[in-house]
């Protein structure tokens, strides 16, 4: 805020989106439509590459590569670009295809993707349509069979300290639902998940998960890795073999669907950026295959790559996800419904996308919609 207070000729801004929710995402798009000055942005955003950049810089493989336009029009060449390069690019090229073809469809055909994952759940399930997706570049391994009941949360209250975070929350998450949970810092989204893994106890109602459920939960911190370990021994705990969910496979291969491929795997983890971290810190939670997977920021410091990949590989588990992300384009793609924590203690469980959803906030709310906001929350009484 103080950096555009400044009006400076430039910007240069590394990952501006990080941590922002919607509201002051947004009104960062509507400021920078409007700036003066030249912006240079580092960012794994793709809405916010594709409503405020004119030109893209790729860095690939030590080569810059610009492209004027924004993200949609640059998949589209890259798409392209790829399609003539070797057949080890295969599984690569069919995540970016599922995204373009994504990127392609109407509103109404990305909400109709959002329900076809409900209704061919039973398909997603199966055992053959497991080993097919085997090849792709991120496998999340499937838990034990989902019955009709995955988390029932009815009339949660919930206080900490003096701030009263939610009251009233009812939803029902279905089998194979995906929902994105979304809202500003500091709203209660974390604290949700503590009450849904049992770490935290509601003050009133109730959250029943089902008699089948496996929890395996991926959050924001990446403090327990051990910087002393290569990322192969820190995944695979220095077994050429492991065991993924129900399935043996050699661990190295593995390691390498983290896009750690070769001599990369023999890095330090005391070595690698953030989203390195990520990739390893994913790659050891989602070995233990549950059915419910609860993911906090699941997308913070990803490359584009990993994160087309990580999209890819949710839409094709057969199970459920619980996801907190501020990353609008990751949710339009993946989520069936969303948990929209909205101030005043208010928490609306809505059925569709992210596009979905703020479609329908503005209807509700009008203007004020549009203006970001400080979290606000009821007083507690007595």
């Amino acid at each position: 805020c103080r950096l555009l207070l400044s009006e400076p000729d430039m910007l240069l801004l590394d990952e501006p989106t990080n941590h922002l929710d919607a509201e002051s995402v947004a009104w960062l798009e509507r400021f920078l439509e409007e700036y003066p000055g030249t912006v240079i942005a580092v960012t794994h955003d793709r809405y916010f590459l594709d409503n405020v950049a004119g030109w893209i810089l790729e860095l690939d493989r030590g080569h810059g590569i610009p492209w004027e336009g924004n993200y949609s029009s640059w998949l589209e060449q890259k798409q392209g670009r790829l399609q003539q390069e070797e057949a080890s690019e295969k599984a690569r090229q069919k995540a970016m295809k599922e995204e373009l073809e994504w990127v392609r469809s109407n509103p109404k055909g990305r909400q109709a993707k959002s329900k076809a994952r409900l209704r061919q759940f039973e398909e997603i399930s199966s055992p053959s349509y497991q080993k097919r997706n085997e090849t792709n570049e991120i496998y999340i391994p499937p838990g034990p069979r989902l019955g009709d009941v995955v988390v029932e949360a009815s009339d949660v209250r919930k206080a900490f300290g003096d701030k009263l975070l939610m009251d009233g929350l009812s939803f029902s998450l279905p089998a194979g639902g995906i929902a994105g949970i979304i809202g500003p810092n500091g709203a209660g989204k974390t604290t949700l998940f503590r009450m849904i893994t049992g770490t935290e106890q509601v003050d009133s109602g109730t959250i029943r998960l089902g008699e089948s459920v496996k929890i395996a939960s991926v959050d924001q911190s990446r403090d327990s890795l051990d910087g002393n370990k290569t990322i192969w021994e820190e995944i695979s705990d220095g077994q050429d073999l492991i065991t993924v969910g129900k399935f043996e496979t050699p661990s190295r291969a593995y390691v390498g669907r983290f896009n750690f491929r070769g001599t990369e795997q023999q890095k330090k983890i005391g070595l690698l950026s953030g989203g390195e971290r990520n990739r390893v810190h994913l790659a050891k939670m989602l070995k233990a295959g549950g059915n419910l997977l609860l993911l906090d920021e699941p997308t913070n410091d990803l490359d584009v790559e990993t994160l087309r990949a990580l999209e890819q590989a949710l839409l094709e588990f057969p199970g459920s996800a619980i996801v907190i992300s501020h990353d609008r384009w990751f949710l339009d793609r993946i989520a069936t419904h969303i948990l929209a924590f909205e101030g005043d203690s208010k928490v609306v469980w809505f059925t569709g996308n992210y596009a979905d959803y703020e479609e329908d906030r503005r209807r509700r709310l009008g203007k004020e919609a549009e203006q970001p906001h400080r979290i606000k929350y009821k007083r507690l009484e007595g």
